[in-house]
């Protein structure tokens, strides 16, 4: 099966060109353009009188500034000076680069797009003859260059440069940026790979195998394809690479403290992927590990590597992962722990994690049709991504959590990772440029097509106007996600046969309409979709979809959710906060049969669709009562719960906030 989203193709199917007309994703499009990118850019160049975030209190974190930018001019012998921050510093400049990219794309701007010039200007000073370009090992410790991959981050850095100019060369037509990266690549053709005289091994954290395999797309250099596929298959072939890496570079010489302290399995090299049977260790680097090999697997058709992307997909999302889509259960290496080990209230969710779940659920969606991999492309999308910038677009989550207690928060130190307030930058600052270019690049993320079976599938429900081949054009209209109806426009002049297919999402999967022109046409439903064969000049598809509030129940192997319920609407999954519901917000019940009552608010935190219910409410006992008693039957009294859109908390004021709530059995 060849399936694309974004790639013009010599023959078959292609998508020319899009325009995104979606109101919710326009306002983040355009916070993204005007407040994000220039926010971050001035934080980057030290240029913003802001206050760094060490995340965890974790005083061996690097927060005095970013110094990410000057770097770069070290490196480049522009400036003198002490690298600062991470290894892998070097990536906020290249996702913000990324993001830039995507931005220029919809929102074209000269005085941007001059400053991203210069910056791939400075990256071309930087970058060694050989295509080496990590500052820290440049300014540093030149001498240890791929000689510690367990925590240098080294394949990780670049492939992130990889991606950025990939990007930036495939919208602006910037050549310079695309051979930095070639050159990158070469460099790491050069070093790794099967051969005799090269490494045989991995970076500790990976990346490169999806930046390369989108390098092998814009180059058609089959080089980089069969190297990504290399890393894939090696990775965990030799548990004891790390360990003769460590031992001849130096017990005792960390690049970052504390690394050594954990398994193999945290960097997913105990084994070889094909033996891996659960998602474990650090979230992020399993998910886009797992990005890279779906993304391998279509591009060569690797059955083998596609059987281990579907096997870790199911555990993650039918064992691991929370209801927002957030994903990493705890602080302890921002990780997977084990099956149905879910607490709302010390649990991580990194922002990028949930970020590289939706590069996930994109790339398994290329590789086949299905209905569920959109739904959780959508639910990250809706839910746990966004939940990371604030409505102003300069504040981020790093944790993002179910439940906050700000005194938890303040005095727990098991807690101590969950912010009750967006900050204004962390000193591991991963997050805030990784969901700008997710937000930039959502046109991406709304149609796949399938050239053998000359098939398009529209799997989300994000407004737009798309122009394909052979002169088809698709406008998708709707409200969504506050309204459920979706009206799809197909102009077909040449009258082209083709297929188009339609999610229907698993949240409305029993309760849906759907109406068509040309009534003698019967839909085929498969696999979540539904299908049309099109071959009429025009065509209309009416879609309602089942927006009444639905309970959700958690598996009850899911200690921490026994006996709660969690409000989602659509795609969007509601909380509680301080803001409308006396604290504490524990006391609260939902009745037996609840009627709930649904209200868009346009002047609400940008707009926002609430949910309120009469409800009950124990009464606190006081504070200077027993802490202990004989058992008594509490009485409930009447009280009234107000939700708001659980990617909307905390824009108000600070307070606890709750997702799962208790229910009235």
């Amino acid at each position: 099966m060849k399936m694309n989203l974004y790639q013009d193709r010599a023959n078959g199917m292609s998508l020319k060109n899009i325009t995104v007309t979606d109101q919710f994703w326009k306002r983040y499009r355009n916070l993204v353009k005007k407040q994000m990118i220039p926010y971050q850019w001035s934080v980057m160049n030290d240029n913003a009188n802001i206050k760094i975030t060490k995340e965890r209190e974790d005083n061996r974190i690097p927060s005095e500034k970013s110094h990410a930018v000057a770097n770069f001019l070290i490196a480049a012998g522009r400036q003198k000076g002490n690298h600062y921050g991470y290894v892998f510093q070097d990536t906020d400049v290249y996702k913000w680069l990324e993001a830039v990219a995507y931005t220029l794309k919809y929102a074209p701007d000269e005085d941007l797009q001059e400053v991203a010039d210069q910056l791939i200007d400075l990256i071309a000073d930087t970058q060694e003859t050989d295509g080496y370009l990590v500052t820290y090992f440049m300014i540093e410790a030149p001498e240890r260059k791929f000689k510690r991959l367990k925590q240098s981050h080294e394949l990780y850095s670049m492939g992130h440069y990889i991606e950025a100019g990939v990007a930036y060369y495939e919208v602006t037509g910037n050549t310079k940026a695309l051979s930095i990266a070639r050159r990158m690549a070469d460099c790491i053709d050069e070093n790794f790979g099967p051969e005799e005289g090269k490494i045989h091994g991995y970076d500790g954290h990976p990346e490169i195998e999806l930046a390369l395999a989108k390098l092998y797309e814009a180059t058609n250099e089959k080089r980089y394809l069969d190297l990504a596929q290399y890393f894939i298959i090696q990775r965990g072939k030799d548990p004891q690479f790390f360990d003769r890496q460590i031992e001849a570079d130096g017990k005792d010489r960390d690049i970052i403290a504390g690394m050594e302290a954990f398994p193999l399995s945290y960097y997913q090299a105990d084994k070889p992927v094909f033996d891996q049977e659960a998602a474990e260790g650090h979230a992020v680097r399993v998910v886009y590990l797992c990005t890279g090999m779906a993304h391998v697997a279509r591009l060569t058709h690797n059955k083998k590597v596609l059987a281990a992307c579907r096997r870790l997909w199911d555990n993650i999302v039918r064992k691991r992962m929370y209801i927002t889509g957030g994903i990493g259960s705890t602080p302890i290496g921002e990780s997977f722990t084990y099956d149905y080990d879910l607490p709302n209230d010390t649990m991580y969710c990194e922002t990028c994690a949930s970020v590289a779940m939706a590069f996930f659920a994109r790339r398994m969606l290329e590789n086949e049709p299905k209905g569920e991999y959109a739904d959780i492309l959508e639910k990250e999308l809706f839910n746990s991504t966004i939940s990371g910038v604030s409505l102003d677009g300069e504040h981020f989550f790093y944790v993002n959590p179910l439940e906050v207690s700000i005194e938890a928060s303040r005095r727990d130190p098991g807690k101590s990772h969950v912010m009750y307030e967006r900050q204004n930058w962390f000193g591991c600052a991963c997050c805030p440029p990784n969901l700008a270019r997710l937000i930039a690049s959502i046109d991406q993320y709304i149609y796949t097509l399938d050239d053998e079976k000359q098939t398009i599938y529209a799997h989300q429900f994000i407004a737009n106007r798309a122009q394909f081949d052979n002169d088809i054009s698709i406008e998708q209209s709707s409200h969504f996600p506050w309204e459920g109806h979706i009206k799809f426009t197909i102009e077909n002049p040449q009258r082209k046969h083709f297929k188009f297919a339609v999610r229907i999402p698993y949240w409305s999967a029993h309760h849906y309409t759907l109406h068509h022109s040309g009534g003698e046409i019967s839909p085929e439903s498969k696999n979540g979709f539904i299908y049309f064969d099109i071959h009429q000049e025009q065509f209309e598809i009416e879609l309602n979809l089942d927006m009444r509030v639905h309970e959700i129940q958690a598996n009850n192997r899911v200690k921490h959710d026994l006996d709660k319920v969690a409000i989602q609407r659509g795609p969007i999954v509601y909380c509680m906060e301080e803001a409308d519901n006396p604290a504490p917000l524990s006391l609260y019940r939902i009745p037996n049969k609840p009627e709930f009552k649904y209200t868009y608010k346009p002047d609400l935190l940008e707009g926002v669709g609430t949910i309120e219910v009469e409800a009950e409410r124990l009464e606190a006992d006081p504070l200077d009562g027993p802490l202990y008693r004989d058992y008594r039957t509490y009485e409930w009294k009447p009280a009234h719960i107000h939700f708001i859109p659980y990617y909307a908390w905390i824009n108000r004021q600070p307070g606890e906030m709750q997702v799962w709530v208790r229910k009235q059995l």
